[in-house]
């Protein structure tokens, strides 16, 4: 079992940048896969960025490739998510999620533990 709390979220300008935090508690954090999700009101969740469980392979949606980074610190069961250039079609409820995967992969079903999600805002 793994619990996630997400936080960093909040409002900023178009063009600027955010740093979300995932911290995990639990068992074997650095065995899991993880992903970046967002949810914006009245869509789909979809799929924002995801990493291995060494930090070696990273995978992003085209529409935040270049702009978003996603990495890890096993040693403090920590996920994060570098967010520069953002846009108002950023704006969503941005989630953590933990897989019991080898390898990464963007299909939110693969994905075994969530956390709450934090809100990010992106003003015009």
């Amino acid at each position: 079992q793994v619990q996630l709390v997400e936080s960093g979220g909040g409002l900023v300008q178009a063009g600027g940048s955010l740093r979300l935090s995932c911290a995990a508690s639990g068992r074997a954090f650095s065995s899991y896969a993880m992903g970046w999700f967002r949810q914006a009101p009245g869509n789909e969740r979809e799929f924002v960025a995801s990493i291995d469980w060494s930090g070696g392979s990273t995978y992003y949606a085209d529409s935040v490739r270049g702009r978003f980074t996603i990495s890890r610190n096993n040693a403090d069961n920590t996920l994060y998510l570098q967010m520069n250039s953002l846009k108002p079609e950023d704006t969503a409820v941005y989630y953590c999620a933990a897989a019991r995967l080898t390898f990464i992969s963007p299909a939110h079903s693969k994905y075994d533990y969530w956390g709450q999600g934090t809100q990010v805002t992106v003003s015009s």
